[in-house]
This record gives structure tokens, C-alpha cells and sequence, in this order.
């Protein structure tokens, strides 16, 4: 079973910064190059939503549009980690931000359908993201 642990959440004042990170660990012989890999959030009374997804080899990567051009995603392979660099943070981004692993999908799907989403069976348990003043 792969494990996804993400940290780097917390509170921040609105047009501030973090980075998220997901680490991965699982069983022998795992690779985490063959994952692709999505950050997903979910707030209150809302649906969780996909927020960036990246390919396996990290030459593919989606945004929500909500999120273009503030946040971006990043993967170390070497280190079993993929990263989410958030700038300009608004409180519309507050939520629990998750980090999800899969195999086999693309990151369009993956992030932005729910046939994707449903077929995702690692997931973090999550990291609080609050934007407030």
C-alpha cells in the first residue's frame, strides 16, 4: 500500500506564501517515478476539488483555473516527493489540501474528472491551508 503524508500547511495572512509537500513511501519495490501525482482541497460544506495534477515524469501538469498563475507543482523523483508552492494566497483558498497518487491516469483526468478521481486509491490525510487576516 503506497503512504502519502503531506505537511506544509498552516495559517497565512491574505497575498502570503507555503509549500506543501507529499512524501510517498510504500511497499518494496515501489516506484514513485510510475505515479502520477494531484493536490487536491476540500472546505467547508463544499466537494473536494482538484487544484493541480502532475505526470509521472513531471512533463505534464493541469491547474484549476482558480489557482493559475499563483500556485505551482513540482516532483522530486529522487526524494519521493512532490511539492505545491502556493503565492498569493486568497482566503477563497482555505481548506484541507490533500495529495493523491495514481497510476494509469492522465493529469486531465485525474484532476478534473470524477471517473479520475474515483479511481485514486492513495491518499494523504491532509494538511489545513487558512488564509486569513
Amino acid at each position: 500500500q503506497l503512504q502519502l503524508v503531506e505537511s506544509g500547511g498552516g495559517l497565512v495572512q491574505p497575498g502570503g506564501s507555503l509549500r506543501l509537500s507529499c512524501a510517498a513511501s510504500g511497499f518494496s519495490g515501489f516506484t514513485w517515478d510510475y505515479y502520477a501525482v494531484g493536490w487536491f482541497r476540500q472546505a467547508p460544506g463544499k466537494e473536494r476539488e482538484g487544484v493541480s495534477c502532475i505526470s509521472s515524469s513531471g512533463g505534464w501538469i493541469n491547474y484549476a483555473d482558480s489557482v493559475k498563475g499563483r500556485f505551482t507543482i513540482s516532483r522530486d523523483n529522487a526524494k519521493n516527493t512532490v511539492y505545491l508552492q502556493m503565492n498569493s494566497l486568497k482566503p477563497e483558498d482555505t481548506a484541507v489540501y490533500y495529495c493523491a497518487a495514481d497510476r494509469g491516469s492522465t493529469v486531465q483526468a485525474m484532476c478534473f474528472t470524477a471517473s479520475g478521481r474515483n479511481r485514486i486509491r492513495s491518499w494523504g490525510q491532509g494538511t489545513q491551508v487558512t488564509v486569513s487576516s
